[in-house]
């Protein structure tokens, strides 16, 4: 009796991977628009923080935005190939 053929684990599905980082990337600017709110005024220095953590949190929604994209070109090309 021969051995049972080993399967080999699927690969993980690339587009699966980049919207969980897009997801995560979301949830991120969303803590830090939060945080911001709740910094109330701190003088110059607080307006200071809070226009750096505001532009944080838009350069991640850009980064969750161009993950989202990558993904759903992958699913688009799975689709056309047979």
């Amino acid at each position: 009796m021969s051995p049972a053929p080993r399967l080999r684990p699927r690969p993980p599905d690339p587009s699966l991977g980049l919207r969980t980082h897009s997801a995560a990337l979301r949830a991120h600017a969303e803590r830090l628009r939060a945080a911001v709110e709740e910094l109330g005024g701190q003088g110059p220095q607080g307006d200071a923080l809070r226009a750096e953590v505001a532009a944080l949190a838009d350069r991640c929604t850009t980064a969750a935005d161009g993950f989202a994209l990558a993904a759903a070109q992958l699913e688009a090309g799975r689709r056309r190939r047979p």
